[in-house]
């Protein structure tokens, strides 16, 4: 089943249409039904409307926008000549992009030691300077388990004690048993679709989403649908209603500081996701990976932040990933699946076809950084902070006319650029010395050519000097000119 929006839903997002009919100017001066099409074909090349959601019918928008029936008719009509709606009689009607406009979504890019590039693509930090101490305290600590075979796919007690630990602080109760050690978050979540997911069963992802994700519903043949977040975040109906109607074996969500978009799920819609999903038959994916890095004071303090998606599970759909790359180091490769003990087993037997375990040093080494969690968080947080601010001042300055929510937490912000050129632009910025990573690499299909990921990991004055390049390069685009493409390179 396809997801529906509704025609208050649309009406909502349609909000800027709704402004712009109502004025005199450039808009003014064409039929209405034309700019409700251009206003919703937008919506779609944004990504702020998923692909293959079922539009309301001709009467309830209309009813919703306060127009004619006739003008929603003849922007349905519109938008289906330039390819952007499909319709069947009787059935509805579908958004879609025209022949020869989808792209599929690849794999990314590794950093770049290329000398004079700043590199906006990864969004990770150097390790902390606690790592030294705490691997040498690992090799202490690897001899008590030089005698055994060092092979336990479930992975080491004391790292699975000490997450399951954290866990409970954080308010949910959990056990050893309830979790798995994997080689980082995206081994998790690739061991996850092995298990759950048969080829050609559906999967349902957010949109924009982290890129890396949507490789790995790729990779194992998903089906894949997709519910997209708007500038203020989840529609809390709009996610509720897609999870029910899409019926997906499995949903993939990042309600901690979404990556890329930085928004923060509220307690409210958490409390309502894991009962639409078991009504639906859906698994739920919950990536953590930002947990920790809340940036505004007053989400800081544990148990400040909302309660965790699984906090509200009472049928077992809830499985919950997270790992050491963005809070700690991404060199050191450990992560976990945090899920009902019977399934975590499962996982774990499943496991041993892939890579029999995680390294034993990296396990102890990441055992005695959580023991330094507070100080190592608090580090990054504050570091964080100043970065943050420092590259939205920069943005303000340099490029007015991007518009972008400032994240309370996580790593990168989401902009808005003036125009779709996101792809052209990281083009042209390469050529000046700077990587970024374009819209369209967080989407499907070629939307999101709006948008760019800007990460606020690298110290103060690179990213001052990558936003001054960045509107060097903007102000490039609209000049006749010839831009190399360079090879592809991995986003984090």
């Amino acid at each position: 089943m396809s997801a529906i929006v509704r025609g208050a839903q649309l009406a909502r997002m349609l909000n800027a249409w709704q402004v712009a009919v109502g004025v005199r100017g450039p808009a003014g001066k064409r039929p209405e039904y034309v700019v409700l099409a251009n206003a919703v074909r937008g919506l779609l090349i944004d990504g702020r409307l998923a692909l293959g959601v079922r539009l309301p019918a001709e009467r309830e928008l209309a009813a919703a926008l306060g127009i004619s029936r006739t003008t929603v008719t003849a922007a349905y009509r519109e938008l289906r000549e330039s390819g952007h709606v499909s319709s069947r009689r009787g059935a509805g009607s579908w958004t879609e992009l025209p022949a020869g406009h989808r792209v599929g979504t690849t794999g990314l890019w590794t950093p770049s030691d290329e000398a004079g590039l700043i590199d906006l693509g990864c969004a990770a930090m150097p390790a902390p300077p606690e790592l030294a101490a705490a691997a040498a305290e690992a090799v202490t600590d690897l001899e008590h388990y030089m005698a055994g075979p060092g092979y336990q796919p479930m992975g080491l007690l004391v790292l699975r004690e000490a997450i399951a630990g954290r866990y409970t602080e954080r308010g949910l109760p959990t056990s050893p048993e309830q979790v798995m050690i994997t080689g980082g978050v995206q081994q998790a979540l690739d061991l996850l679709l092995r298990l759950l997911v048969a080829p050609g069963q559906r999967a349902l992802v957010e949109t924009p989403t982290y890129p890396n994700a949507l490789s790995a519903f790729v990779a194992g043949r998903a089906r894949i649908s997709s519910y997209a977040i708007g500038p203020d975040g989840w529609d809390p109906d709009l996610l509720l209603s897609t999870v029910r109607a899409a019926q997906a074996r499995v949903a993939y969500l990042i309600p901690e500081f979404h990556n890329p978009t930085g928004h923060l799920m509220p307690a409210s819609l958490r409390e309502k996701l894991p009962p639409a999903a078991h009504a639906a038959g859906t698994d739920l994916i919950i990536d953590e990976s930002f947990v920790d890095l809340a940036l505004d004071q007053e989400l800081t303090a544990d148990g400040a932040l909302p309660p965790a998606v699984a906090a509200f599970d009472r049928t077992a759909r809830v499985l919950t990933i997270g790992g050491m790359s963005k809070a700690f180091w991404g060199g050191l490769r450990i992560g976990w699946v945090r899920g009902p003990a019977p399934l975590i087993a499962r996982l774990a037997a499943a496991r041993v076809g892939v890579d029999m375990a995680s390294p034993v040093l990296d396990q102890l080494v990441a055992t005695r950084l959580l023991q330094r969690r507070d100080t190592i968080v608090s580090a990054r947080r504050k570091q964080l902070l100043v970065q943050r601010d420092t590259l939205a001042a920069a943005l303000r300055a340099e490029l007015p006319e991007w518009r972008f929510v400032l994240p309370r937490g996580g790593m990168v912000i989401w902009a808005e650029l003036d125009a779709p050129v996101s792809s052209a632009l990281a083009r042209s910025a390469e050529e000046l010395g700077v990587r970024v990573a374009p819209g369209p690499r967080f989407g499907a299909d070629g939307t999101m050519e709006r948008f760019m990921r800007l990460p606020f990991t690298l110290p103060e004055t690179d990213l001052i000097e990558a936003v001054r390049r960045l509107a060097e390069a903007r102000t490039d685009l609209d000049r006749p000119r010839r831009h190399a493409w360079s090879a592809q390179t991995v986003l984090a």
